[in-house]
Formats: structure tokens, C-alpha cells, sequence
């Protein structure tokens, strides 16, 4: 009889942290750039059967999204390019020891699906692509956009171009997707969660610009560990490869 105490013990045991774990779960708001969409689509699910926890996504330009924050918007993770994020933790909307950098992105081309991929391997190949295409756009919004500008300038064809330049209110691999610009200038991780778009490839080295991306923890949320528990979830060395998948490199 005592035997079979001690197994029912064991077994109680080792069933109670889950329940636990359950009954404690969380909902987490994620402000996160469109940039790390894609990689939260494969990543914030496996989250959530890990943890029980439930995740929402609001995704947008890191731009407004910081702008919503400062304004008084509700969250529990922030996930935007680093230096919107120091500011944030800077300003106290985001606890400062909870600021972990997560991966970087590069600028490069979308195209729609299925068309021909553009010659854009070299500055003298990407130049005479765009100077071929009928429309280019690029965001209006956050950093993609200026990175997009300077690369124009230092290929010395920004005014030459200015007639065929669409300044978008929306990513550009969308506009592409949807058929309203030839050519997307955006974030390389940008694309993959856009369906009808493609990557024809990234800026050549001489003309990269990267845009690195870091998360935060909200300074005044009940949930902190929790949020806690996402951001070394998505930063640990096992997400490496999903982020590669998705035209980001993990730091």
C-alpha cells in the first residue's frame, strides 16, 4: 500500500507543474516591426504551446508603433529596430536590464511571385535594373524608407528616377504583391510574410544598410515574467535558424 502512495505521489508530482503552469498563463501584447513578422509567425506559436501563454501580435512601421507607446499604448513586449527601442527604455516605457537585441536585417529587392527576378547581384547591375523599371517604391515610413533614399543618392540616380518613385504608407513588398509597383525597395524579412511577393535578392555589399531589431519588456505590466520568458524564447540560440529562413541574421 505504501508503495502505491509513493507512485501516486510521483505522479501528482510531475503532472502539478503544468496545470500550474496553466492556470498562471498569460496574454501577451507584442508590439512588434513588420520587419520580424515573419519570423514571429513560425516562432510565436511554438512559444505558445511551450508556455500555455497567448500571444497578440500588433505589427506595424517600428516608427509608429513607438509613437503608439509614447502616447500611451498598452503592451507587454516591444520588438523594434534598437534604437527605438533604447529610447523607449530611455524614456521608462520599457525596463532598461530587459533590453535584449535580437537579430538584424538587410535592404533588398521585391518583385512579384512568379516574375523574372532582376539582375541585382552588383551596384552597376542594380543601377541599370532600376533605371529599366517602369515603378519603384519604397515605405515612407521608418528606416527602410531612408535607407532606400541613401542607397538611390549614392548610386547617383535619385533625381533620374524621381518619375517613376512611389513613396508608399505601406510596405513596399505589399505594393509589389498587389501589383502597383514594378519594384519593392524594403527590408529583406519584410517579404517573406507577404504572400505574392518575392525577394530577388539583397542591396550588393557596397550599398547594404542593416537595421538591427532588439525587444524590451513594458516598465509597468503585471506579466513581466512572462514577457521575460518570450524574449529569451525568441533570442535563444535555437531560433537561429528560423530567423536565417526568413532574410534576418540572429545576433
Amino acid at each position: 500500500m505504501k508503495i502505491r502512495h509513493i507512485v501516486v505521489a510521483a505522479i501528482i508530482a510531475v503532472m502539478l507543474p503544468p496545470l500550474a503552469a496553466r492556470a498562471q498563463a498569460a496574454q501577451l501584447e507584442v508590439y512588434a516591426s513588420t520587419a520580424i513578422k515573419a519570423v514571429l509567425q513560425v516562432l510565436g506559436p511554438q512559444f505558445e504551446k511551450a508556455s500555455g501563454d497567448k500571444l497578440v501580435f500588433v505589427f506595424g512601421s517600428a516608427t509608429v508603433l513607438s509613437r503608439q507607446i509614447d502616447h500611451g499604448a498598452v503592451f507587454d513586449v516591444a520588438i523594434l529596430t534598437a534604437a527605438l527601442t533604447d529610447r523607449l527604455a530611455a524614456s521608462g516605457k520599457i525596463a532598461p536590464a530587459s533590453r535584449v537585441t535580437i537579430a538584424r536585417s538587410g535592404m533588398g529587392v521585391a518583385v512579384r511571385a512568379g516574375s523574372p527576378k532582376p539582375d541585382i547581384g552588383t551596384a552597376v547591375a542594380l543601377k541599370r535594373t532600376l533605371l529599366n523599371a517602369h515603378s519603384i517604391g519604397y515605405s515612407r515610413k521608418g528606416l527602410s524608407g531612408l535607407a532606400s533614399a541613401a542607397m538611390l543618392k549614392k548610386l547617383g540616380i535619385a533625381d533620374a528616377l524621381k518619375p517613376k518613385i512611389k513613396v508608399l504608407g505601406e510596405n513596399a513588398a505589399v505594393a509589389v504583391a498587389k501589383g502597383d509597383v514594378e519594384i519593392g525597395l524594403t527590408m529583406t524579412s519584410a517579404v517573406p510574410a507577404v504572400a505574392g511577393a518575392e525577394l530577388a535578392g539583397p542591396f550588393p555589399a557596397s550599398l547594404q544598410t542593416y537595421l538591427v531589431f532588439a525587444a524590451g519588456v513594458a516598465s509597468a505590466r503585471r506579466n513581466a515574467a512572462a514577457a521575460k520568458a518570450l524574449i529569451e524564447f525568441l533570442s535563444a540560440p535555437a531560433a537561429a535558424s528560423v530567423y536565417k529562413a526568413k532574410g534576418m541574421e540572429p545576433e
